[in-house]
């Protein structure tokens, strides 16, 4: 049974997502991502503080993929910390899940896939982005998108901007529906990774606001 949750500012639980924290891993700090932090502890202490100042116990945050590179006991002690009530899309790099000495019991569920409810629209979850995804053409009676496909793992790479030219592509391409009209191709792919959020972990609402933006500020 799909989870429905209120995404209310007035004290509801809140849903939040975010990819690719990467907690632990050195070397997307100095190399990949260049994160610019003075060495992995900074880099820990700042995604968990920013992580806290916005999320509460009982919020819920889906987490797409690649949490943390460290050992059990890193792990354990950093799941510890993290406010929320945590759900686990699997990324390559949760080399952590074949370890029984990590505490998974922190996780409400871990799956390599997932399709969600939030405010009446679905979310297609996957740490890996799917161009053609379940649930894309379908649109609400003014034409606004019902399904959203949120991703990680690609970061902030050239692959993410060969992605980026896929949904231009796509949305400038032109179908023939069932009632014998021709509109445009629906893709909404909302890259969720950590650094486009400052680690902050976001709402469906600012993902899709943030990347609105992106798209725009990007012509």
């Amino acid at each position: 049974m799909r989870k429905k949750i209120q995404t209310d500012v007035s004290g509801e639980i809140m849903r939040y997502y975010i990819a690719d924290p990467h907690f632990f891993h050195g070397a997307l700090n100095t190399k990949m991502d260049c994160r610019g932090f003075s060495d992995v502890e900074q880099m820990n202490e700042y995604m968990l503080r920013k992580w806290n100042s916005r999320v509460r116990p009982n919020d819920d945050v889906v987490i797409l993929g690649d949490l943390s590179w460290g050992s059990a006991q890193q792990t354990n002690e950093l799941l510890e910390r993290l406010n929320g009530r945590l759900y686990l899309i699997q990324g390559n790099h949760d080399r952590f899940l074949k370890n029984k000495a990590y505490q998974t019991k922190r996780f409400v569920w871990i799956k390599p896939y997932e399709e969600l409810s939030d405010c009446k629209r679905k979310v297609v979850l996957c740490h890996y982005p799917i161009l053609c995804y379940n649930g894309q053409y379908k649109l609400d009676s003014e034409g606004r998108p019902k399904v959203y496909m949120l991703y990680g793992h690609v970061h902030d790479t050239y692959d993410q901007r060969l992605i980026d030219q896929f949904q231009t592509i796509t949305r400038g391409s032109m179908r023939e529906y069932p009632d014998g009209e021709k509109r445009p191709i629906p893709c909404h792919m909302l890259n969720c990774f950590c650094m486009y959020s400052d680690y902050t972990p976001l709402t469906l609402d600012e993902w899709i606001a943030y990347h609105e933006k992106r798209e725009t500020t990007s012509l």
